[in-house]
């Protein structure tokens, strides 16, 4: 299944939950996610929900350091949420639990 993106905002967080194939398909989808709640000032932190993605390549682990970068630019929080089973796997080979806040 394609990658689906749904946007929550609330509080000074913006949720961007994920479902489906997060792979090099979906960079234009996810980058324009991400675009808006990075540059609104009332927004403190980024939450991506990985929990309804069922696969990510190592274009989707690219995708996700670069947004470490902007997010910092922006002095702005990155947590990545719901992270578990294949997810969390590999995740956690790349040493993304060391590089990230995984909730």
């Amino acid at each position: 299944m394609a990658l689906q993106i749904n946007t929550h905002i609330s509080e000074g967080v913006a949720r961007i939950v994920l479902s489906g194939r997060f792979d090099f398909n979906s960079q234009r989808l996810f980058r324009s996610s991400y675009d808006t709640p990075l540059s609104d000032s009332n927004i403190r932190t980024l939450e991506i929900d990985l929990g309804d993605v069922e696969y990510l390549d190592s274009s989707a682990l690219g995708m996700l350091l670069l947004l470490k970068e902007r997010v910092a630019a922006a002095k702005k929080e990155l947590v990545l949420a719901n992270c578990r089973g294949t997810v969390l796997q590999v995740l956690e080979v790349a040493n993304f639990n060391k590089l990230f806040n995984l909730k």
